[in-house]
């Protein structure tokens, strides 16, 4: 029987970073829990990982939804018995309007995702970690280059990480009696459908319209790799991977 050593939650699984992040995991002999809104984006995810089907899970899961959530995370303990890492990586965004324009309900949607999601689903890790045996366990939440600095127009996305990085140092200190290690990974343009736009153009805060220089997804996923692989003792509290060329450093 394929044995995992160790037991994974990912987010946002059914495409880009999350998925790199899951086959990354799988191919390093985790068991790897798929979660996503969409169940079929998520078994083509577990499908071209290659990995034995002992080693995947895939629950279609609203990370906005209480009940959803909690369900996620008992058939996680119902199915391998222990959880040893969550990356909570899934988020959106919503197209960029003048802060005076930005309507509620487009606020609402990015903060119930981008973060009262990562809460929710942090909160059934961490009570899940507490009580399992061993004990603990490690959270690395998805911030943004944008957790950083803003660009135009992006006030939702832009507040939600700034907070998940409140939330990030939080869990760290909460977590710390109970062996429960939390850190953040913050991207710059990884290569994926929701960073295509920068390969046509994308507001700058000059005004200006300008192409930016992307990375290969893959580099986002060894770095999951690397902070999902120390001992719980040994945390990384913040990492930034990020296309080196595009306008971080200096922005605007």
């Amino acid at each position: 029987m394929d044995t995992p050593r160790k037991i994974a939650l990912v987010t946002g699984a059914g495409s880009g970073i999350g998925r790199a992040t899951a086959h990354a995991l799988l191919t390093a002999g985790w068991a790897v829990v798929l979660a996503g809104r969409r169940l079929d984006a998520l078994e083509v995810t577990a499908r071209e990982s290659g990995a034995p089907a002992t080693r995947t899970l895939a629950v279609a899961t609203d990370v906005t939804d209480p009940a959803s959530v909690r369900t996620l995370f008992a058939r996680t303990q119902e199915t391998f018995g222990r959880l040893d890492l969550l990356f909570n990586n899934a988020g959106v965004g919503i197209p960029g309007v003048p802060f005076e324009e930005l309507p509620l309900a487009g606020w609402r949607a990015v903060v119930d995702t981008n973060l009262t999601g990562v809460f929710l689903c942090a909160q059934e890790a961490f009570r899940l970690m507490k009580t399992q045996r061993p004990q603990g366990g490690r959270i690395i939440n998805n911030g943004s280059i944008s957790a950083h600095v803003p660009r135009p127009n992006s006030a939702p996305y832009t507040a939600t990480k700034h907070a998940v990085t409140g939330l990030t140092k939080s869990i760290a200190l909460d977590g710390r009696a109970y062996d429960i290690a939390c850190g953040q990974i913050d991207i710059g343009n990884a290569d994926t459908a929701m960073a295509g736009a920068m390969k046509k153009g994308v507001p700058q805060a000059n005004g200006e319209l300008a192409i930016e220089p992307t990375m290969e997804v893959q580099h986002v996923a060894d770095a999951i790799l690397y902070m999902a692989g120390l001992p719980l003792h040994a945390n990384v509290q913040t990492i930034t991977v990020m296309a080196t060329k595009m306008p971080y450093v200096g922005r605007g």
